[in-house]
């Protein structure tokens, strides 16, 4: 069972022996660990989680560490001899493996290949072993996939405690946003100090649905580091009573720091959290597919049909006149919890007509996004699906003659090299931003020579 669960820093200088002076201006957060320890210590809990964003992280799936033990030190920070060489909980990681080989959830130990502790796990390790030592470690990654599918992870966590019939404390490590002062190592970001307050009123209620809902490209602004590490910790109390305890926050260097303890309590159907948020995201989904137009409805049954037969949708003979009587490029972006999930599409028309330039980059959006596994049954009910058709591009000199809102760019070079992006992006804030990006998706560097084209898109949802 789940007996209790922290969200904490990990700032190397809050160890005495390397923060030396600059633990005074963090003096809250030191108290805080040591109110962390002596709570662990008399909870006496088997198994300890803890979950690091500085672990070993793939992009579509979760790193679970194998093995029987593990090592670690801060000599990176100058001080080799502060040391770990700490027992795995093998039984733990072993089941935990199994029931998500099982569900088909992407986590386990498959690809592990990491020996040595990293500095997510090592900070709270330091403190939590000055008072308890008699317990075994089992550490876990993040991934490049949904807030969503960090807090089902929590979820098989928990189950997997239970299982097993043994006491488990769940240290969720992370920071707070990096991005909060002038003068500070990562700058200031107006995002920076709306999370730290956001993040901190969501975690001293307990308002764990609230994690599931912040936009990702607003957590990338904040420059976050804990937020998925918050959500997994989430998901071992779902369906549960939560009591919770703010220990401290504070951000001396620009840094956020955020304690919160939580007791987990009686089974409570009003906080399970994953079933109120699916049940209210495919609602969502349902009402807008509902007011979709005929592009973008045709898309609709364009993805379904390929994740459900693995073929390309056959444009039926009464398709609408507007896709079977025109043809253009056309990109189809698909989305889950508001990340997105494949987007592939076509500069110039490949196919007889937008009918079948629409089923061919819809099949390929959700099977064949190589920045993607394919897309599964399950989550259709999720999938947010928009179509972009676009003009023919016309060549420009310069970047003065983009418009953010009104063209898409793409950037070229003379060995055949190109990247695109479609205009009106959410996070895409200036034209110096979009050629970037669009270079990048190219391999372009932008300091080398490269030839822009615009075309305008018109989205269909």
């Amino acid at each position: 069972m789940i007996i209790s669960a922290y969200m904490v820093p990990h700032p190397p200088a809050a160890i005495p022996e390397i923060g030396g002076d600059e633990v005074k201006k963090m003096q809250a957060t030191e108290n805080s660990y040591g109110i962390l320890a002596q709570k662990i210590l008399k909870d006496r809990p088997d198994t300890i989680v803890i979950i690091s964003p500085h672990a070993t992280m793939y992009s579509d799936y979760f790193n679970v560490s194998s093995g029987e033990r593990a090592y670690g030190d801060f000599g990176k920070y100058g001080h080799p001899e502060i040391s770990f060489d700490q027992k795995y909980d093998s039984a733990f990681t072993e089941e935990l493996s199994k029931r998500c080989a099982r569900a088909g959830f992407p986590a386990g130990m498959e690809y592990d290949r990491e020996r040595m502790l990293d500095q997510g796990t090592m900070v709270p390790l330091y403190f939590i072993e000055q008072a308890y030592t008699d317990f075994r470690l089992v550490r876990i990654g993040l991934s490049g996939l949904s807030l969503r599918m960090h807090y089902e992870l929590g979820e098989y966590i928990r189950d997997t405690a239970e299982s097993l019939n043994c006491r488990v404390a769940i240290v969720a490590s992370g920071d707070l946003s990096h991005c909060q002062k002038a003068g500070g190592p990562y700058g200031l970001h107006k995002e920076g100090p709306v999370y730290d307050e956001k993040i901190m009123k969501t975690m001293s209620n307990a308002s764990f649905q609230e994690l599931l809902e912040y936009d990702p490209e607003f957590l990338n602004r904040a420059e976050e580091c804990g937020h998925r590490s918050f959500c997994i910790m989430a998901g071992t109390m779902d369906c549960l009573q939560v009591k919770s305890e703010v220990l401290s926050h504070e951000a001396p260097f620009g840094v956020g720091y955020g304690f919160v303890c939580y007791i987990p309590g009686a089974a409570d159907n009003s906080r399970c959290i994953m079933k109120n948020y699916l049940k209210d995201s495919a609602r969502a989904i349902e009402k807008k597919r509902n007011a979709a137009d005929v592009y973008a409805s045709f898309a609709i049954q364009a993805v379904q049909c390929a994740v459900c037969t693995h073929h390309p949708y056959r444009v039926p003979e009464n398709a609408p006149a507007v896709l079977t009587e025109e043809s253009a490029g056309v990109f189809v972006t698909i989305h889950e919890d508001s990340q997105l999930r494949g987007c592939i599409g076509t500069i110039l028309p490949a196919k007889k007509n937008i009918a079948q330039e629409i089923a061919a980059n819809a099949y390929s959006a959700a099977l064949r996004d190589p920045r993607f596994q394919p897309i599964e049954e399950m989550a259709l009910p999720y999938l947010d699906i928009s179509v972009d058709i676009l003009s023919k591009p016309e060549k420009i000199k310069s970047a003065e003659e983009l418009d953010l809102k009104r063209y898409g760019v793409i950037c070229s070079t003379a060995d055949g090299r190109r990247g695109l992006l479609l205009p009106d992006l959410d996070n895409v804030e200036s034209i110096s931003e979009q050629i970037r990006i669009a270079c990048r998706k190219g391999n372009i560097d932008p300091e080398e020579s490269f030839t822009m084209e615009r075309f305008e898109a018109i989205r269909h949802v």
